[in-house]
């Protein structure tokens, strides 16, 4: 079989990929070992699980804030460039915590500090790394790449922490000393020092040089373009509903559910979600290997998805047993990760690459905003109805997004674009 009709071994052939998927998936299983670590960490110094979330929260809550800045910075200087960057900054940082702890000289302000700095970093290199691959592989080659990127990366999530938990309480009877998290650390750091040589080894294609505006003015540029896009604007609004209305269910009314009904509380918990990660695996797999299965347009193919979707979320409240929660997950997942790996390609391809780093960041700020107020939309539901109710509520309005969707607006006309 020839590598057009194969785009494993075309990708596989690609160096520009290799590097890519090699130096992500190192640098994503170096993070797994800082997420088992730094909660740790935060708790043997303080043991108040409030200042651990506010820890977390300095670490998230830049991203949130400063990702519009950093996709402008992205379009300003190149994608490989602000990659490689942050991926130095970040090897530097976690280096600093490791030598820190190791030490003994690691103190809650310095813990503030540095997460603070890994999250300013991160609201620069997510942009990037979304803008590099459209510069990195053939346009032909997008939605698999995507699909073995999205797909490795979500195996990682799924397997890291087991064996990043393995690794570093490794002979030490199942407890973090102070040596396992900062080898945790340590191991973090090697991790993004090695992937910043890999991105290093990237030929990327050139873009048309162009007068660079104020950052603030390129953001409203790229806001201004995605607005007047009227098939990118439908695609981002449409995108964002689904998104509050899934969102939340499953982050807040999931975690009740188990505890209220499910025998096992905490364990049927962790069965679902591993089923919906498994199925979320499955469904990026698939869309970056069959690519051609799907309806005619993008649109028809999000429509119908979703209505699957909804149709299944609307048992969730009827969940009395682990297994039936995991049979519901496993598609739902697996629907989602289809979807995320054919969107994503979409946008790189539709959106000027001029452009590419400042939009994609827009479409995660959208995302990143949402997630919050989804969380507390369903929260404050729960105080009003049941997790049945919940459940019921949003999957009916999930529904009425994709019938409005169909009727009232264009994206059931929104085609994939050319390979090419």
């Amino acid at each position: 079989m020839s590598d057009v009709n194969d785009p494993r071994r075309a990708l596989l052939a690609n160096a520009n990929f290799r590097w890519l998927i090699g130096g992500g998936v190192l640098s994503l299983l170096g993070d797994q070992f800082t997420l088992l670590a730094l909660p740790w960490l935060v708790l043997s110094l303080t043991h108040d699980p409030l200042v651990l979330g506010t820890v977390l929260a300095v670490a998230s809550v830049p991203l949130a804030l400063f990702v519009l800045v950093g996709g402008a910075i992205v379009d300003r200087y190149s994608p490989k460039r602000v990659l490689l960057l942050t991926k130095w900054v970040d090897a530097g940082l976690l280096s600093a915590i490791a030598v820190l702890t190791a030490t003994g000289t690691i103190t809650l302000p310095a813990i503030y500090a540095l997460t603070l700095a890994i999250g300013l970093a991160t609201a620069f290199g997510y942009p990037a790394s979304s803008a590099l691959l459209p510069r990195a592989v053939p346009t032909a080659l997008l939605q698999p790449a995507n699909g073995m990127l999205m797909a490795a990366r979500q195996l990682v999530l799924l397997l890291g922490p087991v064996l990043a938990g393995w690794l570093v309480t490794a002979g030490g009877a199942g407890s973090l000393g102070r040596a396992g998290l900062a080898a945790a650390f340590g191991f973090d750091a090697l991790s993004f020092a090695v992937s910043a040589c890999t991105v290093a080894r990237i030929r990327t294609t050139a873009v048309e040089a162009r007068a660079a505006p104020p950052v603030f003015a390129a953001i409203a540029e790229a806001m201004r373009a995605a607005w007047q896009d009227r098939e990118l604007r439908t695609l981002f609004l449409y995108f964002a509903a689904v998104a509050f209305f899934v969102g939340g269910p499953i982050h807040v009314a999931l975690p009740l559910l188990a505890q209220e009904r499910l025998p096992g509380g905490a364990a049927a918990l962790g069965i679902m979600l591993a089923a919906h990660g498994l199925g979320t695996l499955a469904g990026m797999t698939l869309s970056g290997l069959k690519p051609e299965w799907r309806l005619s347009t993008l649109g028809g193919t999000l429509l119908l998805i979703d209505s699957i979707g909804g149709i299944v979320f609307l048992a969730f409240g009827h969940v009395h047993a682990a297994w039936q929660g995991a049979l519901l997950l496993l598609p739902l997942g697996g629907l989602a990760g289809f979807v995320q790996v054919a969107v994503y390609s979409w946008l790189q391809r539709r959106i000027a690459p001029a452009m590419l780093g400042r939009s994609m960041a827009l479409f995660m700020f959208i995302v990143l905003g949402l997630g919050p107020l989804a969380s507390a939309a369903s929260g404050a539901a729960l105080r009003l109805v049941d997790v049945t109710g919940l459940f019921t509520a949003a999957a009916l309005c999930l529904l009425a997004v994709v019938a409005v969707g169909a009727l009232c607006t264009p994206i059931r006309r929104i085609a994939y674009l050319p390979q090419a």
